[in-house]
């Protein structure tokens, strides 16, 4: 398979009539090699516009490209940002955050599909990103306030505690309800609150532990 035809494909074909016309965002999806943070059996498949399942005890997936693209323009990384990431997965998007990023905190609740991502960014020469195992709901106030927060997973709202960790003007990526309507949202702290922007809708997989969004009852 011509993997470099496949990623020109995905970014002529998926991205850009997505109207993902950053091009710091389309150049970091053709530095970062997708493929190789894929699980191998769906690696022919690493470019199609799906999500993908990576195993393990959490269910987890990998966003689609459209929606991994849409999340980095939305997010707007800015060089030399401290970033905390929810939903390690494959390492994937910590590898594209850490393209930008000064530094990048990733948690995954699994720790299997933890250490397969430390492998990956090993592999891929990603150097500042650490991976580490957690429930990333709650946070990583240790290394608190962060520039930016990506939530790679849905969730039904995003927790407060993770929003009290943006530095005043820091932003937050997330995907928000349950199946069939979900928002992607971007989250900015500003003054002593937050604005809240709907951005677009999607379907991901959720988080595991993340709480399911409350049923409509008649």
């Amino acid at each position: 398979m011509n993997f470099e035809q496949a990623r020109f494909n995905m970014i002529e074909q998926q991205l850009r009539p997505a109207r993902v016309l950053d091009p710091d965002v389309l150049e970091v999806l053709f530095v970062v090699k997708r493929e190789e943070f894929v699980p191998p059996a769906h690696r022919r498949l690493a470019f199609a516009d799906t999500q993908l399942p990576l195993g393990g005890e959490a269910a987890a997936c990998m966003f689609a490209p459209r929606v991994e693209a849409l999340a980095l323009q939305t997010l707007a990384m800015k060089k030399h940002e401290n970033v905390l990431e929810v939903g390690t997965g494959s390492g994937y998007m910590a590898a594209l955050l850490g393209a930008h990023a000064d530094h990048v905190w990733s948690l995954e609740i699994d720790p299997e599909l933890a250490a397969t991502a430390r492998e990956n960014l090993r592999r891929a020469g990603v150097s500042n990103v650490a991976v580490e195992t957690g429930n990333g709901l709650s946070g990583l106030a240790a290394h608190a306030p962060y520039d930016a927060i990506m939530v790679s997973g849905a969730v039904a709202k995003v927790p407060q505690v993770l929003l009290d960790q943006l530095k005043p003007g820091g932003r937050l990526f997330a995907i928000e309800g349950a199946a069939p309507a979900m928002q992607a949202v971007l989250y900015a702290r500003v003054g002593d609150g937050f604005s809240r922007l709907a951005v677009f809708e999607t379907v991901v997989a959720p988080l595991r532990d993340a709480e399911p969004a409350p049923a409509f009852v008649f």
